[in-house]
């Protein structure tokens, strides 16, 4: 069988940051590889105007309290930072974790954060265009900066599952694909991938396939992910109440199926 990691995001909202600093330790003792915050200015259920922090702030605290996993953003919205600059926070944000962080990116959709932080929302193919020509700046500046990331490379993680545009650009640029939907869903767009790779000259082994499910943990769920070509799961490590008997049961599944 493939190698399969498996992670957890944990929310900033409704929670105050000392909460969040735990849930990020918890994870980091858990065994799991990865953990994921999100990035948006705004609660995304609950109460709407409830208490919620910055991303990529919290990642930089989050490369301080750890010490194990490897983190990022799940995933940064293109649209909220300069390419260039973007690529040197995100830079920093490895060099302070020792080499652990992956950066997180997709095209942005959450219009609340658009309108009140004074961004053009514009539309999706818009998003997607800007996205499109983000990334190779974005990979252009890892390579000038000095010093550059820890390891040499910056993982790149690309989130969306749009088959005509999105997948082709995380064939172009992703090392992490992160999809969504039923795994027949996911399954399906992952087949497309996988095409996208062929015509552009991508091995498709190289794009490790990503998938967010929600607690509690579902075994017959988890394995028909991994069936449908998936070797990386990634828990909802919600607030207020953070689930952590499902992560653990994610972590003992997944130890149990390793070779």
């Amino acid at each position: 069988m493939t190698k399969i990691r498996v992670g957890a995001t944990v929310a900033p909202q409704h929670v105050p940051l000392d909460r969040l600093r735990e849930a990020w330790m918890v994870v980091d003792a858990s065994g799991a590889d990865t953990l994921w915050t999100w990035d948006h200015f705004f609660p995304l259920s609950g109460d709407a105007d409830g208490t919620h922090f910055e991303g990529y702030t919290l990642l930089a605290a989050m490369g301080e309290a750890t010490k194990n996993v490897q983190f990022g953003m799940l995933v940064t919205c293109n649209s909220y930072r300069n390419p260039n600059l973007l690529a040197d926070m995100a830079r920093t944000v490895d060099h302070i974790s020792g080499g652990r962080h992956i950066l997180g990116i997709g095209a942005g959709w959450f219009q609340r954060d658009y309108d009140e932080y004074g961004y053009e929302f514009g539309t999706a193919s818009e998003r997607l265009k800007a996205l499109d020509a983000a990334l190779p700046v974005i990979k252009d500046r890892l390579g000038k900066l000095n010093p550059g990331p820890v390891n040499g490379k910056l993982p790149i993680m690309i989130g969306g599952s749009g088959p005509k545009v999105t997948l082709r650009i995380t064939a172009q640029h992703a090392d992490i694909w992160n999809g969504g939907g039923t795994p027949d869903e996911a399954g399906a767009k992952n087949k497309i991938l996988d095409e996208w790779c062929e015509k552009v000259g991508r091995d498709p082994k190289e794009i490790e396939r990503s998938v967010t499910v929600s607690p509690p943990f579902d075994r017959t769920m988890v394995e028909d992910y991994i069936a449908n070509g998936f070797d990386h799961i990634i828990i909802r490590y919600s607030a207020p109440e953070f689930d952590t008997d499902a992560l653990h049961q994610l972590v003992a599944w997944r130890d149990s199926v390793s070779d």
